[in-house]
């Protein structure tokens, strides 16, 4: 029987993180039911992050954390498709935000994200005391850590970032960010076409990118700031993944997640191309092929499988043949 690609063409590499392409945040106890009751009606094609950070009210810190690992454990938490954002290396609540948020919700927890990263060594503090909680708490995964990328130390360090133990993404977070140039940027430039095509921006996010690729990270893009214009919202979507190679986007509102997941998907005609050249490489167990006129062999199946993968978590149509060579059980999708 020919071999699942994930034994056939890494040989003992980590394969690159195949997640959701949108990230939908929210803070309210309300907000989060709402949303994990739309993860389960779109079929778990978007995460959703728990705000701690923003959604918590000051004063009110550990209730929020304990509202947080509830939800986790609650009955409509049913994906196991959603993450927690602590507060930052300089808040007073980052270390009880973990005390709380990983004995209570780590076996479920998609991911903890690490917000206003200014220097490499504190991102690196921060996850050694998820690790040491987690061995704590008796929990023998280890929890993918989403670092944001908002701050001049973080963009200056990104490489350094990037190669932390346990970071799945990298997050360009593009109003923190745009903030902190005092007023250099205005603030036309958090809306499209100039959140692109700035300078200073177009720099940020292309050396994000290409930090987080080079070490096997997915990178994340920004929010958008229209709600609710869906054609907006699929441009940003779409420009941040053709133009610059982000594999994520954030969303802020409900209405935002169809574009964003609509925009970061394979085309149509790529994903028939792909399922067609795996086939062929499965039948022959991945030695080269010839597909219509052109040569392939591993380095166009690796391409074509994280193509495959990403449409099978987009639920997106994928013939009978496909799924039972590639996604049937056990196998799954890695």
């Amino acid at each position: 029987m020919p071999r699942h690609p994930n034994e056939a063409l890494f040989e003992g590499e980590k394969p690159f993180p195949i997640i959701p392409t949108c990230e939908h945040f929210a803070g309210t106890e309300v907000r989060i039911a709402k949303a994990l009751e739309l993860q389960q009606q779109m079929k778990g094609v978007f995460d959703i992050t728990m705000d701690m950070e923003d959604g918590a009210p000051t004063g009110a810190e550990r209730e929020h954390a304990e509202m947080v690992v509830r939800m986790q454990q609650s009955e409509g938490n049913t994906l196991n498709q959603s993450g927690i954002r602590i507060h930052d290396y300089t808040n007073e609540h980052w270390k009880q935000d973990i005390d709380i948020i990983v004995p209570g919700a780590g076996e479920r927890m998609a991911y903890i994200t690490i917000p206003k990263t200014v220097k490499a060594v504190n991102l690196a503090e921060m996850i050694d005391y998820v690790r040491q909680a987690t061995a704590k708490a008796g929990i023998k995964r280890e929890i993918p850590i989403h670092a944001l990328i908002e701050t001049h130390g973080a963009l200056h360090e990104v490489w350094e970032i990037a190669e932390l133990p346990n970071v799945q993404v990298l997050d360009f977070g593009l109003m923190d960010f745009v903030s902190a140039h005092h007023g250099a940027l205005g603030s036309h430039v958090m809306r499209s076409p100039h959140q692109f095509d700035h300078a200073i921006l177009h720099r940020a996010k292309a050396e994000t990118v290409a930090a987080a690729l080079a070490n096997g990270i997915v990178p994340a893009h920004n929010v958008t700031l229209e709600l609710k214009d869906t054609d907006f919202i699929h441009n940003d979507a779409r420009r941040a993944r053709e133009e610059f190679g982000f594999l994520r986007q954030w969303s802020i509102y409900p209405a935002q997640i169809e574009p964003i997941v609509r925009a970061m998907a394979p085309k149509a005609e790529d994903l028939e191309e792909a399922e067609a050249i795996l086939l062929k490489a499965y039948e022959a167990d991945w030695g080269p092929i010839q597909h219509e006129g052109s040569l392939h062999d591993r380095a166009t199946y690796r391409y074509y499988w994280e193509m495959l993968q990403r449409a099978h978590v987009n639920d997106m149509e994928i013939p009978a043949a496909v799924k039972e060579a590639f996604f049937k059980e056990p196998a799954g999708v890695g």
